[in-house]
């Protein structure tokens, strides 16, 4: 056993005591923090993936989705089995720019030239699509869509994403660590994390909030973010690529929304209601009451989570243990335990 390993077991052997032990009602940024680290481990242990031959090599327009790919299939890969039969998923690698004509007919050949889409019809498939796959009417795409788990990137444009069933991508965070973390600001965004024109003028003239176009450079937007107590974002028309870095740079993710989020980054594994704020699209008024409600106490233990939360949305050329890679194989992990269809043939 390598010296990485010993590690890995030790540190998750004293979380896993620690937090079985702890008083019930301390928050966490987990959602099952007594399972989480032992199931981790299982999954370091005995995931294995199947990947099928691409017919031409290609390249995925998203970084997020270029790194996964890129990382799961490196030669020595302990995810990657060339045995299909000791296979939990099946891996479906096809380029973003493949229309949806050639995707049914990839599926069609999967179905008629190998046994195992066949058998789950697809459930125990996945597959990378940054702007996800809709409803189609082709039987192909209809089971891609509907049993398949699908990879996309965060936000997903709406009708896109089946909760239940669907993961998505974190984007990539800078590298640039603050070295000033006073805080002077309630609140901070970039003019392309809110799109309400109302709500940019408002909060631009009030002195308590922060709010820019691009920073001239990195060192300067990560010093921003962490002289903040709260980073504005706005979901469904705003950029919330930067919810990752706020979360790092201890700036808790405030979140305007109209609706329910269901496609967050590592829902399976991350209690979001620990970590940001989600306030109702109502106005500056609406959004100054409820960072006012969460200063305090309550801000203070929300940003610690968040900075250990934030270890996760971490994207390194080689992985390290619970970085953005291996916290997507654990969300796959977790998918891997499908149903088997029966096909009806007709008479």
């Amino acid at each position: 056993m390598s010296l990485t390993s010993i590690f890995l077991l030790l540190y998750f052997s004293l979380f896993t005591f620690l937090t079985t032990h702890s008083k019930p009602h301390l928050p966490s940024s987990y959602l099952s923090p007594t399972t989480i680290f032992p199931n981790y481990q299982n999954m370091l242990k005995s995931f294995k993936i199947f990947i099928y031959n691409p017919n031409t090599p290609f390249t995925f327009n998203s970084p997020s989705q270029s790194l996964f790919y890129t990382t799961l299939t490196l030669q020595d890969s302990a995810f990657v089995t060339q045995d299909a039969e000791q296979a939990h998923l099946f891996f479906v690698p096809f380029p973003s720019d493949l229309s949806t004509r050639s995707i049914a007919r990839l599926i069609r050949g999967l179905r008629n030239d190998l046994p195992y889409w066949n058998r789950t019809l697809g459930a125990d498939h996945f597959y990378l699509s940054c702007a996800g796959i809709g409803y189609e009417s082709d039987r192909n795409l209809v089971e891609l869509k509907k049993n398949s788990v699908q990879i996309s990137c965060f936000p997903t444009p709406a009708g896109k994403f089946i909760p239940h069933k669907d993961i998505s991508l974190p984007p990539l965070a800078s590298s640039h660590a603050p070295t000033n973390k006073t805080t002077r600001f309630l609140g901070y965004a970039r003019f392309n994390w809110l799109k309400e024109s109302t709500l940019v003028n408002e909060l631009s003239s009030d002195p308590e909030f922060l709010i820019e176009s691009e920073p001239s450079d990195l060192n300067s937007y990560a010093e921003r973010i962490a002289s903040s107590k709260f980073c504005l974002f706005e979901y469904g028309g705003g950029d919330v690529s930067g919810i990752g870095e706020a979360l790092r740079f201890g700036c808790v993710p405030a979140v305007v929304t109209d609706r329910p989020i269901q496609d967050l980054p590592f829902s399976d594994v991350l209690r979001w209601q620990e970590i940001a704020v989600f306030v109702e699209r109502r106005g500056v008024g609406e959004l100054k009451r409820v960072l006012a409600r969460t200063c305090g106490d309550r801000h203070e233990k929300m940003k610690g989570l968040g900075v250990t939360a934030s270890r996760h949305f971490v994207w390194n050329e080689t992985p390290q243990p619970l970085d953005s890679f291996h916290t997507l194989m654990y969300q796959l992990w977790l998918r891997r335990h499908t149903i088997r269809y029966v096909r009806r043939e007709s008479a």
